[in-house]
C-alpha cells in the first residue's frame, strides 16, 4: 500500500496530538509532534537563560540541542528526549507555553525544525501534527486536516491535562495563553499559523475524541482508496 503524508495544523489546544497519535497507531504511520520539538528548543533556552533578541546566542544555543522522540513509555507512547533527557513532561509546563511562540517565530529555529521535519518525512507513511505543516513543512502533503476548537473548550482541555499528569493548573491564566499565542502564531512573519487552501476544517468544540479521530480516519482512508470499515 502506498504512503501518503498527513498534515494536521490547527490552534493550540483543539486536539491535534492526540488524534495524530491515535490515527498514527491504526495506520502504523510514523507520528511526529512538531509542537514538542518547539517546546523543547524553549525549554532548552529557557533553562540556559538565552536571550532571544541575540541571533548570535540563539543559533549557539540551536547547535546544541537536540530533540528526539522514543517510544518507549509504560503504555509504549512516545516521550521527547532534550540532548538525551526525557522531557516530556517539562515541555508541558506553564511557563515554557508562554514563551514557546515567541520562539516559534523567531526564523533561524523554525529554519533549522522545518529542515528537521522534512528529513522525518522523507520517506512518507508520516502523520505531523503543527502550526504550518501542510503550509510550509510539507505544502504536497496528501492530506491536510485543519483543526480548531471554541477558546473555553480549548483551554478546559488543556486544564485537564495538566492536572492528569500533576501539574499546576489556572483555568484563566490558560485561557489567556491559549488567545496570546493564537495571536502571535497567527501573525507572525515566517509561517504564520494559516490554513493551506486545500485543508480540511474539523471544529472540535462538541465532538467527541471518538468522532474526532474516525472523522480523520475516514478521510486519510479514501485517500489511500482502502475502506475503514
Amino acid at each position: 500500500m502506498k504512503k501518503i503524508i498527513v498534515a494536521i495544523d490547527g490552534h493550540a489546544g483543539c486536539g491535534k496530538s492526540s488524534t495524530a497519535k491515535v490515527i498514527a497507531n491504526k495506520l502504523e504511520y510514523t507520528y511526529i509532534d512538531t509542537g514538542a520539538m518547539y517546546r523543547a528548543v524553549t525549554l532548552n533556552f529557557l533553562n540556559n537563560n538565552i536571550d532571544l533578541a541575540n541571533e548570535e546566542h540563539v543559533e549557539k544555543a540551536l547547535e546544541a540541542t537536540k530533540v528526539t522522540f522514543e517510544r518507549n513509555g509504560p503504555n509504549g507512547e512516545q516521550l521527547t528526549f532534550l540532548n538525551g533527557e526525557n522531557v516530556e513532561n517539562q515541555i508541558r509546563d506553564i511557563n515554557v507555553s508562554k514563551s514557546v511562540s515567541a520562539v516559534s517565530a523567531i526564523s533561524v529555529v523554525r529554519k533549522k525544525m522545518v529542515a528537521q521535519q522534512r528529513e522525518m518525512g522523507k520517506q512518507r507513511g508520516v502523520i505531523m501534527d503543527g502550526r504550518d505543516i501542510g503550509t510550509v513543512v510539507f505544502p504536497d502533503a496528501e492530506v491536510k486536516i485543519f483543526m480548531t476548537a471554541s477558546d473555553e473548550v480549548r483551554a478546559q482541555r488543556r486544564m485537564k491535562e495538566l492536572l492528569e499528569k500533576d501539574m499546576q493548573a489556572d483555568y484563566e491564566e490558560i485561557l489567556h495563553n491559549l488567545k496570546e499565542r493564537d495571536t502571535i502564531d497567527s501573525s507572525r512573519a515566517d509561517s504564520p499559523l494559516v490554513k493551506a487552501n486545500d485543508a480540511i476544517t474539523i471544529d472540535t468544540s462538541t465532538s467527541s475524541f471518538k468522532d474526532q479521530v474516525e472523522e480523520i480516519l475516514k478521510i486519510v482512508s479514501a485517500q489511500l482508496g482502502v475502506n475503514n470499515n
